[in-house]
């Protein structure tokens, strides 16, 4: 894939079973443009269908994650008619979501490394991984408020679920910076580590994802993804097939030959 490509998909370097997944506009903090909206959804398409890969780390080229949309790129819509806009965006956003969705239904685990700005659908995107890692000067905006939007990208889902209705309420409304260590404190953000210490540890969180069992690390996505739609009963029967899944694998017997033999397991 071209070094100049709005998203640019690649093996990691050095960690087997870890891809990357890197929003590349440096220049302008990432933000979303037309070209870079058409190259999600098929990135994320070669990722879901490449059984090497089991984790994806979600990246920005430079010194940013992503500060949203493109303005400029909405200024350019305001020569049309409202309802000439309403078509453009609502079919653009159903073509984003279509991305977003398969990111949650895959087996692959998705780990955000996030510095700089995280704002608008750069937000969405980063707290819809499985996991979210940033630096210290990362800070983090839902943005809407201040075009005159509402939410997209699944940040209406995943805030509420994540700091609860009433703090993704003050989120959205009020729209006000956060800085990486609040958003860790609220729940949203997972680990913060210093900025020089950033890849290193979203690194080793990759490698020991990714030297575990796929089918307990798929499994565990979704069933916690699941579980808040589920009955206790429905969510109890889902445990029960998840469980006795990934026992009759070849990697639930390695699991228990390595413990019982004191040495790290090779899964498959």
């Amino acid at each position: 894939m071209s070094s100049d490509a709005p998203i640019i998909v690649a093996v990691h370097p050095t960690l087997a079973g870890v891809a990357t997944f890197t929003l590349n506009r440096p220049k302008a903090l990432n933000s979303l443009d037309e070209a870079m909206t058409k190259a999600f959804v098929p990135a994320i398409q070669q990722i879901a269908a490449d059984a090497s890969i089991r984790v994806l780390i979600v990246q920005g080229a430079g010194e940013h994650f992503m500060a949203g949309g493109d303005i400029k790129g909405f200024a350019g819509t305001l020569e049309t008619s409202g309802p000439e806009r309403q078509t453009h965006f609502r079919d653009m956003i159903h073509y984003l979501h279509g991305g977003i969705e398969l990111m949650q239904r895959m087996p692959i685990i998705t780990v955000a490394k996030v510095r700089g700005a995280c704002a608008g659908f750069g937000m969405s995107l980063a707290i819809g991984c499985d996991l979210t890692i940033a630096s210290e000067d990362a800070y983090f905006a839902t943005a809407y408020k201040a075009i005159g939007l509402t939410p997209d990208g699944g940040q209406s889902y995943f805030l509420p679920r994540l700091v609860g209705t009433k703090k993704a309420m003050e989120l959205t409304l009020l729209s006000e910076r956060i800085k990486a260590d609040e958003a860790e404190r609220l729940g949203f953000v997972n680990k913060v580590a210093p900025l020089a210490d950033l890849d290193a540890v979203v690194d080793k969180i990759a490698q020991q994802i990714a030297r575990s069992a796929r089918g307990s690390m798929a499994g565990a996505k979704r069933l916690v993804n699941t579980s808040l739609s589920n009955t206790m009963s429905e969510q109890l029967n889902a445990e029960a097939d998840s469980f006795s899944s990934c026992a009759a694998k070849d990697d639930f017997a390695e699991g228990i030959r390595a413990f019982i033999e004191k040495r790290h397991a090779k899964f498959s």
